[in-house]
């Protein structure tokens, strides 16, 4: 209840929050508002927005429903923003814990894996392993997820290098407490709070990546997304303007929601930042 005290505080992420669960509801409700297929010609090819009461934003030149491709598309790219995130955080708080607690060669070779992934450019890295394992849900989730995870394993071990020679800890080694358990009940507990702010963030990130590879046609052809919508639009810009902006505008509100969120959870749990603000 303080931290939603807390969270409340903050305008933005609550505007933030409240348009990210518009756009969850939207993804819910997308078979209900939405039932025909969003694959499925409904109307005449390139139908203005408003145009017809019963397609407000639109058709696109196959005169598939803009509407229903967004609600539709809803699910699939917050869902390969979240998962790929989850994967990432998963694979980047394990080597960055394993590193920052036991330090010394262990930690130098960790590291040097980590610069390994860091060396080469997260996009192009993205694009390449899309490609080789050919454009799918999995592949780009996965793909999404390889690129992201040094950024985090890098946080946690610099997190668990201060932590691990706190009195806490020492206390808990003097016991005879294992490993594992040092590191999920002793360490990682104090270290979650940076860990949940830069997960948050990377949603928007993945999301971003996901448009980007589709926007260059490595999207899954058999599934709608907001990416794909724009990558089908880009011959299309100067005749049919709707069918990028109204998918471009709905990852940037997506975007700019869980960003808000982020940065809300940031003020929440960072005691520095709630101490300079009152």
């Amino acid at each position: 209840m303080d931290f939603v005290k807390r969270f409340s505080k903050n305008y933005g992420a609550v505007v933030g929050a409240i348009i990210l669960g518009l756009i969850v509801l939207m993804a819910i409700a997308a078979p209900v508002l939405f039932p025909v297929d969003p694959w499925r010609t409904v109307a005449m090819p390139l139908l203005r927005p408003f145009e017809d009461a019963q397609y407000p934003l639109g058709t696109d030149m196959l005169g598939r429903d803009i509407a229903a491709g967004i609600a539709h598309g809803a699910k699939v790219s917050l869902l390969i923003g979240t998962v790929s995130t989850l994967v990432a955080v998963l694979i980047g708080v394990s080597v960055g814990a394993v590193a920052g607690f036991y330090g010394g060669i262990i930690d130098d070779l960790l590291m040097r894996f980590t610069e390994f992934f860091q060396i080469i450019p997260a996009f192009a890295m993205a694009v390449v392993l899309v490609a080789i394992f050919s454009p799918s849900i999995t592949s780009i989730t996965l793909a999404i997820a390889v690129v992201s995870w040094p950024g985090v394993a890098r946080l946690v071990r610099a997190e668990f290098l201060s932590l691990r020679e706190r009195e806490f800890v020492q206390a808990a080694v003097v016991v005879g407490q294992s490993v594992p358990r040092i590191i999920m009940t002793q360490i990682l507990p104090n270290a979650m709070s940076p860990i949940i702010v830069t997960a948050s963030l990377m949603v928007a990130t993945a999301i971003l990546t996901e448009s980007a590879l589709s926007f260059l046609g490595l999207g899954d052809r058999n599934v709608m997304s907001w990416g794909f919508m724009i990558g089908a639009a880009r011959t299309m810009l100067r005749e049919a303007w709707w069918m990028s902006f109204f998918p471009g505008f709905a990852i940037l509100l997506a975007v700019l929601a869980i960003n808000l969120i982020g940065e809300g959870i940031n003020d929440v749990m960072n005691p520095h930042l709630r101490g300079r603000k009152q």
